[in-house]
């Protein structure tokens, strides 16, 4: 069997409905490439992500061991928490079961176990490595026993064997079919914003990855069919071969709530994602970083080498215990393959982050300026606009730092360098051997002194705003009596959210009209019942049908907004994004001056968190540029 490397990583992921993620705008999209100069397209062209490496699909290994792990006992649903609609229905037709089978599966489940305090995503972790080491259904093949296998798997591989019982006796065959219907629902999902992540790398590096490797491999021969020649030489004859390189993203309905997990085995990068899982997060981008800064480090592996000894000291100095620290950091790599492509990575992803924050706080600040009427107004917003800068700095300062900790060892140095790189429009790889060639061992060794004010004072920030979080639900939940009501609403509206997902929108609506009569003039309510009527606006072929959901949906979103208390900050985000939706509903409809208003009035509100400030920026842009 071929040999596979296994790379694991799980990431926590916090899932807030109706937070919005900023990009960095580009004006051109990078066209795919085996390697060589970068390009670009129109942003007009279509966007095919198979071109660039990328396919969305469901697995159904993974579909298949997720539900055997259900049945063994598996239950990552926080406590007071309903359980999703599909994982419901996974429950419902796993009851008749067979009980010998449950229990073997429970038993395997219960006794390889992690320790106390391991999470539900920790646990589930081994067993996803296994789904995407198995061959396909209906034999679920296991690996074969080897040291190429991380130990995580080989303690779970037996399992194998209990999920092929489970894919026979359980009449999962028959049942397969509507579960991948389901995933691929959330996988089309999933389909825009994660093409516009993809944009979004590969125009800030101004290249396009790497999705095909030729490599040079020896050709087996028998001895009688070779030449005298070469028998006398001892030559060896080679081929040439092409193997594909892919950035798969699957969604996992049965995953742990808020878990992504990453994996790479061989030339495939597998990203996991739960349901609702934000596509434009760091850690998805991450993940994409390294698909596409992998086999740059592999093509410069001579020059990587050549500068292997400096970079170990690098590595080695940051392994060293501190006065600062009491132990060595235990995921600080020796191998400086690695090392770099960390680096690499962790600076491409703070440098994204800083830019997305700078053009948010340039908006912001724009529109704070133009609504001022006094100069004393407009000097205290300069003010704090470069107060606010500064703090942006500062985050990236610790943003590197944390990476460092963590193996990057040269975040920082690759930091600066693509800061020099851009605004000049050309392929990271035609500077990647410049820049390997350029470190300076000696200066890098300085980087965590030199930065130790601004890194102080960004996480002296964290805590202030941890702290100023925490007292806020504590006042709130203090001022809430009704908080057992409240949970219990929150419940039902996620409820509807998994009808709206699975398009049954006339029960979603009819489940919403009888919330209604239990808490009357609930925003919340109002707000999803236009996300009902707003979401079969789009499915109608009718017009008049569509013109009427419409209709329906404005009329929703303008009581969600009169009935809503913008005091709070949870309603304030509520109110912006009614908004946002009503303008977009109204610049479809044609009437560009009513939607101009309605983005105008989520504007006035600011960056609320999990508003839509950056979505109506960008939308009264595209209604009116040169306003």
């Amino acid at each position: 069997m071929k040999k596979q490397h296994f790379f694991t990583i799980i990431f926590a992921l916090s899932l807030a409905v109706g937070a919005s993620a900023q990009n960095n705008p580009t004006p051109a999209t990078p066209a795919p490439q085996s390697g060589g100069t970068a390009g670009a397209v129109p942003r007009s062209t279509a966007f095919d992500l198979e071109e660039y490496g990328v396919q969305i699909a469901p697995d159904p290994r993974l579909i298949v061991v997720m539900a055997a792990l259900e049945a063994a006992g598996f239950d990552p649903v926080p406590a007071g928490r309903k359980p999703s609609l599909f994982r419901s229905e996974v429950k419902r037709r796993g009851e008749n079961l067979d009980p010998s089978l449950r229990e073997r599966l429970r038993r395997f489940y219960e006794g390889h176990k992690l320790p106390s305090p391991a999470t539900p995503a920790e646990q589930a972790a081994r067993y996803i490595s296994l789904a995407l080491a198995l061959g396909p259904g209906p034999t679920f093949e296991a690996p074969l026993r080897s040291d190429d296998l991380p130990g995580g798997l080989l303690e779970v591989l037996d399992f194998a064997t209990l999920v092929r019982d489970f894919y026979q006796k359980s009449g999962m065959d028959q049942q397969l079919p509507a579960y991948i219907q389901t995933h691929e629902a959330e996988a089309n999902r999933l389909r825009r914003p994660t093409a516009e992540m993809i944009r979004a790398v590969l125009s800030y590096l101004h290249t396009r990855p790497i999705i095909t490797i030729t490599e040079r491999v020896p050709v087996a021969r028998n001895t009688n069919q070779k030449s005298s020649s070469q028998k006398k030489k001892g030559q060896q004859a080679f081929t040439m071969r092409e193997r594909a390189r892919r950035f798969h993203v699957v969604p996992d309905l049965l995953a742990a709530p808020g878990t992504i997990n990453f994996r790479i085995i061989g030339d495939d990068y597998y990203l996991i994602l739960p349901e609702n899982s934000n596509v434009t997060s760091t850690e998805v981008r991450r993940a994409y970083l390294q698909f596409v800064v992998d086999p740059l480090v592999a093509r410069f592996s001579r020059e990587i080498a050549a500068r292997r000894v400096h970079i170990k000291q690098l590595i080695d100095e940051r392994a060293r215990p501190t006065a600062a620290t009491a132990e060595a950091s235990s995921s600080t790599s020796p191998d400086v393959f690695q090392a770099v492509a960390r680096s690499v990575v962790a600076a491409a992803e703070a440098r994204m982050t800083e830019a997305a924050r700078r053009g948010s706080l340039a908006r912001d600040t724009s529109v704070r300026l133009q609504n001022a009427k006094e100069d004393a107004a407009r000097a205290s917003i300069i003010k704090e606009a470069q107060a606010a800068r500064t703090g942006v700095e500062d985050n990236l300062v610790a943003q590197l730092a944390d990476a460092e900790d963590r193996g990057a060892v040269l975040a920082f140095y690759f930091a600066d360098q693509l800061r020099g790189m851009e605004t000049s429009g050309f392929d990271i790889a035609n500077f990647f051997a410049d820049m390997i060639a350029s470190i300076d061992i000696a200066r890098e060794k300085k980087r965590f002194e030199e930065n130790r004010e601004a890194r102080e004072r960004a996480q002296a920030a964290a805590r202030r705003n941890t702290q100023a979080t925490n007292q806020a639900t504590e006042n709130r939940a203090a001022a809430q009596p009704g908080a057992a009501r409240r949970t219990a609403l929150i419940n039902s509206l996620s409820e509807a959210e998994n009808l709206l997902r699975a398009k049954n929108y006339t029960e979603a609506e009819k489940g919403l009209l009888a919330l209604m009569q239990q808490y009357q003039g609930e925003p919340r309510i109002f707000f999803a019942l236009g996300q009902a009527a707003s979401l079969a606006a789009q499915d109608a072929f009718d017009e008049d049908l569509q013109s009427r959901r419409l209709n329906q949906a404005l009329a929703h979103y303008r009581d969600a907004v009169r009935m809503a208390t913008p005091d709070t900050e949870d309603d304030r985000a509520l109110v912006s994004r009614a908004h946002v939706a009503m303008g977009r509903i109204l610049a479809f409809q044609d009437k560009p001056a009513e939607a101009i208003r309605e983005f105008d009035a989520a504007i006035q509100f600011g960056e609320v968190p999990g508003g839509a400030f950056s979505e109506a920026v960008a939308a009264k842009q595209k209604l009116a540029p040169s306003k």
